[in-house]
């Protein structure tokens, strides 16, 4: 992945899906890892979907990559 720029995953909406920012810009709602690797990739910034989880460069709010849906309450 070229450079450093701030790549933040926010928490799951209570809609689904995740905010996805990159130098403060949001670039969509991610629904999934498949997802969040083509922002990154439109946004010029190359990574793999199984690095994601370990990627010093992603600020996971919250939850890690396992999570895509807001938690339900019982």
């Amino acid at each position: 992945m070229a450079g450093k720029r701030p790549i933040i995953v926010h928490l799951p909406s209570p809609t689904g899906g995740r905010r996805v920012r990159v130098d403060g810009e949001i670039l969509g709602l991610a629904h999934d890892v498949r997802d969040l690797v083509e922002f990154l990739r439109r946004a010029g910034l190359e990574i793999e979907p199984e690095e994601v989880a370990d990627s010093p460069l992603i600020d996971w709010r919250g939850v890690g990559p396992d999570r895509w849906e807001a938690e339900t309450r019982s």
